[in-house]
């Protein structure tokens, strides 16, 4: 049996929101990081991954990034994704 394409829903504390979708896939978790340049400038990567724990691993790997590109800061979040296929078009 196919599975149904949903809308996920990812609402950062900083009031952004990133919908994905529509997919089949099972993603649970959204990420994002957040790199503050030594020049001032903002980088920012995300993704979104099928666990917690999955998510939590990205952030050993951001350390690593950061020595390696010289990054000022970082702020590394990760939030669950909701499903909220049927909430559109209401």
């Amino acid at each position: 049996m196919r599975k149904k394409p949903r809308l996920l829903r990812a609402t950062l504390p900083d009031g952004y929101i990133k919908t994905i979708g529509p997919t089949t896939d099972s993603f649970t978790h959204y990420w994002r990081i957040v790199a503050e340049l030594a020049n001032g400038k903002t980088e920012v990567f995300w993704g979104h991954t099928r666990s917690l724990g999955e998510a939590r691993k990205k952030r050993a790997a951001t350390q690593d990034a950061a020595r390696m590109r010289g990054w000022a800061s970082f702020r590394f979040e990760v939030v669950e994704l909701v499903d909220v296929t049927g909430d559109i078009g209401a």
